[in-house]
């Protein structure tokens, strides 16, 4: 992967809040700068960076949970534009 190097276990940033959105009929991550609203994919995505979970471990769930192979680089992909966003740590 080019780009910055993730985190080994990474976490949602303790300024940032991922919450489900009625009003968006989806999830929203609520920062001190404002808010994004998240697509599907990239809420399971944030969901996993608990600060236990490896990215290979958050990998694996996603695979399983959508029934997909070969999400690695396009998970790591989004967790790199999260990270130089100051979303995970």
């Amino acid at each position: 992967m080019n780009g910055p190097t993730l985190p080994d276990r990474p976490a949602l940033n303790r300024r940032c809040r991922l919450q489900w959105e009625p009003a968006q009929g989806a999830h929203v991550l609520l920062y001190p700068e404002g808010m994004v609203r998240l697509n599907d994919s990239a809420a399971a995505i944030l969901q996993g960076c608990d600060g236990a979970s490896s990215v290979a471990q958050i990998v694996g769930r996603l695979e399983a949970q959508f029934g997909a192979t070969g999400l690695r680089a396009e998970v790591e992909s989004f967790m790199a534009h999260a990270f130089l966003h100051d979303w995970i740590v």
